[in-house]
């Protein structure tokens, strides 16, 4: 059986961000609990240049397709457990 790769693209709004150093610093904190706890790689992929709002991108890999759409439910989960309201929206793409 071959390896399924899946990737998450999540927006998000940061309304409390008055400056680009406020924004990265909430999405800095984001990206670093994501690695530690999911073990998948991140980073900020869109809107780097606006003070409310933020794209990360989020990829894991893995042995069934199962268990990567369970991963990135999973991250999308605790993103909105940590900081509810942020999540605008999400796309989800395995391969």
């Amino acid at each position: 059986m071959a390896a399924a790769i899946g990737f998450l693209e999540v927006h998000l709004r940061i309304p409390e961000a008055h400056s680009l150093k406020e924004k990265r610093g909430v999405v800095k904190r984001i990206i670093e609990r994501l690695k530690n706890k999911f073990n998948v790689s991140v980073s900020e992929i869109g809107e780097q240049d606006k003070w409310q709002s933020s794209v990360i991108g989020v990829v894991t890999i893995a042995s069934s397709k199962q268990v990567v759409d369970a991963t990135l439910e999973k991250v999308v989960v605790y993103i909105e457990d940590l900081y509810p309201g942020k999540v605008i929206n999400y796309y989800k793409e395995i391969f």
